[in-house]
């Protein structure tokens, strides 16, 4: 911006053209000065954007659960979602008033943008699990780096199929997991150590991920006539995980070498190949007849496969094991203050660990609240187990049949009611639990085999959960 000052002898008019220039030079600095600020300000509101996105610097995400479990004696009480015989082979009975540990996942990002727009994601995740009470738990802790990655995505030079995907390397937890939280039970669950790449997109509605996990067995006695020899091995699984809408198909082959020279009960029939697959629904309502949504899925696996669940993390498994389950959840409301979670869940599997053994269970349970104000809900949990193991011998397990039974009613607070995933919450709990004797003769070992742990049992406690 630029002036001209026309020239004037007169005393007073060149005081006021002088004023009037004065005047003029002190607004165009002041117009300078707000438009540098205003300048300033939108470079710095552009640099702090992407952190308030998430889409750089540091973040933290945690879960955490950290309770008490008593029996009426006031004494600790034996918990967990799997404390059944039927646990042993992944048949969990629900959670709520049943857990007696602290457990706590802590979650840190580090989020960067590169010139070119591709974004890269560092993620650590420390967790520790302990059943003590006490405020120092180093010497009976499990501390452990649960994942260490890193993901690359919007990477500039993709294109075609590949322009949505991304690539990642490390330690990690499977980005596509899914589980069914009231039973602290995963419908799958893949981990490892390995690569992949996600979203290789074909179409609007078909994509497909693609991995490569290794997880290590423990050693292994590779003599059948001594225990000294020992042998280790790895367990590559390579996994394609398809997307077609809301239905999954996800595949998964291993391969791990020597394994079949494990000693298995005294036998060498270990498996070291295994397939297993999965198929899935994903519902955006509670099974077409309500707002809500539900998850409907059918596992199958054979050798190394056969553990269904927490794919590949099994040694054990026998060359001929095979194993199918099913497993169906849903949430919804029933009005206004009423919310209900059902589910179920059973599995079939034989020659699971030794020639001729099978073992078969079925679970059902169902989460219901009841919202009374903004920070108060009753919340009540239901399970029914029934199990029919036939272990033949192996590591000692006896056969039996027989049921599982439990309800808790837990007064809960919460910063906000509105939902089964508003977190976090405070409850206090009373459980009634009750079996059929037999069950207390499958191992010695496990809860229900303990002397002073009775075919009927009251258990009380206190837990605190958050997510976020």
């Amino acid at each position: 911006m630029s002036f001209r000052i026309t020239s004037c002898h007169s005393p007073l008019a060149t005081g006021v053209t002088l004023a009037l220039f004065a005047s003029l030079s002190i607004g165009v600095h002041a117009q300078e000065s707000v438009e540098e600020r205003l300048s300033a300000l939108e470079q710095k509101l552009a640099e702090v954007e992407p952190h308030a996105r998430g889409e750089q610097g540091f973040s933290f995400n945690t879960y955490a659960r950290s309770g008490l479990l008593l029996n009426n004696e006031g004494k600790s009480a034996p918990g967990g979602p799997y404390l059944t015989p039927a646990g042993s082979v992944g048949g969990a009975v629900g959670r709520l008033g049943n857990e007696p540990d602290t457990y706590l996942e802590a979650i840190l990002n580090y989020k960067t943008v590169a010139d070119n727009g591709t974004k890269a994601h560092y993620r650590l995740m420390i967790a520790d699990s302990t059943t003590s009470s006490n405020d120092w738990t180093a010497g009976d802790g499990a501390l452990n780096v649960r994942q260490a990655y890193v993901e690359f995505s919007d990477l500039a030079s993709f294109t075609g199929i590949f322009e949505d995907a991304s690539i990642w390397a490390g330690k990690r937890f499977d980005r596509d997991n899914f589980d069914i939280h009231w039973l602290d039970s995963d419908f799958v669950f893949l981990a490892g150590t390995g690569a992949g790449i996600y979203d290789v997109t074909f179409s609007d509605s078909v994509r497909s991920n693609f991995s490569l996990y290794g997880r290590s067995f423990l050693d292994f006695p590779s003599d059948p006539d001594s225990t000294e020899g020992t042998s280790d091995t790895d367990n590559l699984v390579l996994t394609a995980n398809n997307y077609f809408g809301n239905v999954q198909w996800m595949i998964n082959g291993m391969s791990a070498a020597d394994n079949d020279e494990r000693v298995v009960g005294g036998v060498m029939e270990a498996a070291d190949t295994g397939v297993n697959t999965m198929l899935a629904y994903h519902g955006d309502s509670f099974f077409g007849v309500s707002d809500g949504n539900f998850k409907a899925a059918l596992l199958h696996g054979q050798g190394l496969g056969a553990e269904v669940k927490n794919i590949g993390a099994d040694g054990n498994l026998h060359e001929d094991a095979a194993s199918t389950r099913v497993a169906v959840y849903g949430t919804t409301r029933l009005s206004d203050s009423w919310r209900l979670a059902p589910m179920i869940m059973a599995e079939t599997s034989k020659d699971r660990y030794v020639e001729g053994d099978e073992y078969q269970w079925l679970t059902i349970n169902t989460r219901l609240a009841n919202e009374l104000s903004a920070n108060f809900e009753m919340q009540y949990e239901a399970s029914w187990q029934v199990m029919d193991l036939n272990a033949e011998g192996y590591e000692g397990r006896s056969d039996v049949d027989g049921d599982y039974a439990r309800f808790t009613i837990a007064p809960t607070f919460k910063p906000q009611v509105g939902g089964f995933w508003n977190r976090p919450e405070i409850r206090v709990f009373a459980s009634y639990s009750t079996w059929d004797d037999e069950l207390n003769g499958f191992d010695g070992g496990d809860a229900l085999g303990q002397e002073d742990f009775a075919s009927s049992q009251w258990t009380f406690g206190t837990q605190m959960e958050i997510w976020f």
